[in-house]
């Protein structure tokens, strides 16, 4: 089995988010299950010195886009046990920043027709491409247009995975042909509520959909979840799954990361504590074990259920003995809001502006419970990362927190949650959190262990994408 997976960054050469993540995690794990698996990225102007130095020059290939053709160069590295392709082209990628250019429909145009262009050059002919998000949305949509019916191309199948569908690639219409060189009698294939629309197109022409957890799969169905696509998905529901996301657990591992304080293990749990009693001193809160501490690592907006909290923390501070520490930064509304809190809460609630890796690693080290309320979560990745350090996830029951998190009242769940998107559901399963964590010493051990315990790994997550690429290729 031969896997290209294609996307628009991945770890260690360029990142702004969870892609990046699951680009640079997914195909080492893939590899170690002996399956085929290279990775193709743009070759942005960031990619530090130390990369480059790891590349190799393969050749260079003339690209077409739409009625002209772009000079591009295939640079090869090995990572592990991957091998990455790194397409450059200096007038698209040498830019201050991956994304956000007035020309990204052309740049990510030119990328994904690029993909499609260097395979006989590097003589590697995948079995399924697996593209992921808008930006290699045209993928499929070229493959199925330019490449199916040519005989070196032929066969191949293409899996499109959505990691959060509120970002779509739409576009005036105008820039079919002139941009993307499609022509307009196949212009039903990417145009939608009178635009073009990338995603659609991806949605359209893919062999399978997937998204990053089940219940998302589920949930992008529903016109609250999908920004207007969901017409469009419930008509090909029968090619639409979602896996869930892991984690990389060689770099959250409680037992070797350097940023904490202290390590500790599954098996050696005596450390949390050490490093809890060191976070309170850092935030200048009481130091006290039988406090619990309550933390946050989020962007400080309102999909990220901030509001819920807004609305909720005089509550907890009232009718609690709970810490509260939020790491994070956005929308000013949030950030003066919570500097009032820790105004009128001097000593428990702690706001610390902005995103500090080392201090979120202590966070989730130090911290009892690990709030995430959000209103919507494709996957996400901190309830998984709070579980490695034993820390207890209160959670919203939406896409990945769903998938990951159960509620310990049945005896048997990693955390508690709550289904409806009000503060007074999110209190009660916070309250709950606070009192069992007050009320049974031995009882909340027994939860940290179940909690350290989960599998949420990239091995599991690699076992089910290697089913869903022998589906696709026999179907």
């Amino acid at each position: 089995m031969k896997i290209l997976y294609c996307a628009s960054e991945a770890l260690p050469f360029s990142a702004t988010g969870g892609l990046a993540d699951v680009s640079g995690s997914l195909p080492q794990a893939l590899r170690a299950r002996m399956v085929g698996c290279r990775v193709v990225v743009p070759l942005y102007d960031n990619v530090s010195q130390e990369l480059r130095d790891k590349m190799k020059f393969v050749t260079s290939i003339s690209v077409p886009v739409a009625w002209r053709r772009q000079y591009c160069g295939i640079f090869e590295a090995k990572i592990g046990a991957v091998t990455y392709y790194l397409i450059d082209n200096q007038y698209y990628f040498k830019r201050g920043s991956l994304y956000g250019h007035f020309d990204d429909a052309e740049r990510f145009a030119f990328f994904s027709r690029a993909v499609l262009e260097m395979l006989p050059y590097i003589d590697y002919k995948p079995d399924v491409i697996h593209a992921n998000d808008w930006q290699c949305a045209l993928v499929p949509v070229y493959y199925r247009l330019f490449y199916a019916n040519n005989d070196w191309y032929s066969g191949i199948k293409t899996l499109f995975t959505i990691h959060n569908i509120q970002y779509q690639g739409q576009y005036g219409k105008d820039i079919l042909e002139d941009v993307f060189g499609i022509p307009a009698y196949e212009s039903q294939l990417l145009e939608f509520n009178r635009d073009v629309n990338l995603m659609k197109g991806a949605i359209e022409c893919a062999n399978w959909v997937s998204t990053v957890s089940p219940t998302y799969a589920q949930e992008i169905l529903d016109p609250w979840f999908s920004h207007k696509l969901d017409p469009i998905l419930r008509e090909r529901s029968w090619k639409l799954s979602g896996i869930l996301n892991g984690i990389d657990t060689v770099g959250y591992d409680p037992e070797t990361d350097k940023d904490l304080f202290a390590n500790y293990s599954r098996a050696d749990k005596a450390n949390k504590a050490v490093n809890k009693k060191k976070l309170q001193e850092r935030l200048c809160i009481e130091v006290d074990p039988d406090l619990p501490l309550v933390g946050m690592v989020t962007r400080l907006v309102s999909h990220k259920g901030l509001d819920l909290v807004k609305e909720a923390v005089d509550n907890v501070m009232e009718y609690s003995n709970a810490q509260i520490v939020i790491l994070g930064s956005g929308d000013l509304e949030y950030e003066n809001y919570f500097k009032w809190m820790q105004e009128k809460y001097p000593g428990r609630f702690v706001l610390c502006l902005g995103f500090v890796p080392e201090l979120s690693r202590k966070i989730y080290a130090g911290a009892d419970i690990f709030l995430m309320p959000s209103k919507s979560e494709p996957c996400g990745l901190s309830q998984m990362i709070a579980l490695r350090y034993g820390t207890i996830p209160v959670v919203r029951e939406t896409g990945g927190l769903k998938d990951s998190i159960t509620d310990s009242g049945d005896g048997e769940g990693n955390g508690f949650t709550f289904m409806t998107y009000n503060a007074g559901d999110m209190l009660h399963s916070l309250h709950r959190a606070i009192y069992a964590y007050n009320s049974d010493k031995e009882g909340w051990g027994v939860l940290v262990d179940r909690a350290m315990g989960c599998d949420n790994s990239w091995g599991r997550s690699a076992g089910e994408y290697i089913k869903l690429y022998k589906q696709i290729i026999e179907s």
